[in-house]
């Protein structure tokens, strides 16, 4: 827990840091700044489902089974981004959604993934555009 606080403090004051200095960066520049919200009424989740290392696979998946995980998650209505696997850590959803639907994500995964997984949850936005702006505009920068 002490080690998830740490990281969250460092990961604001990093993004505080890199906003601070991407926008003193954008006033000098011809680039026009952008906005990282969807704009279209939608927010990103990012989820991490750590696995229970303390089951192996056929057990996490029975339990999840069990659950009703495979009939709830995701929720209708939340577009799944990404999903991917990180080896040791677990699965790693971005899911894409209405904000009215942040409580039907929840409660589907405290009814669910509960169990076979610890889970961790992180707003998050796309920052592609903005960081290939980011860097073009570095580098075409004076020094």
């Amino acid at each position: 827990m002490k080690r998830r606080v740490s990281f969250a403090v460092f990961a604001v004051v990093f993004i505080c840091l890199m906003s601070a200095g991407f926008a003193q960066a954008q006033s000098s520049s011809t680039i026009a700044p952008l906005s990282p919200a969807q704009g279209d009424g939608t927010m990103l989740l990012t989820v991490f489902l750590r696995h229970d290392q303390a089951k192996n696979l056929g057990e996490i998946n029975d339990q999840l089974w069990k659950n009703g995980y495979f009939d709830k998650f995701p929720p209708e209505g939340v577009e799944v981004v990404s999903w991917t696997v990180a080896m040791g850590i677990g699965q790693i959803i971005t899911l894409r959604f209405p904000p009215e639907k942040l409580r039907a994500i929840n409660v589907a995964l405290e009814q669910t993934a509960w169990g076979p997984y610890r889970t961790e949850f992180y707003p998050t936005y796309d920052y592609k555009q903005l960081a290939e702006q980011q860097r073009k505009m570095m580098r075409e920068r004076k020094k």
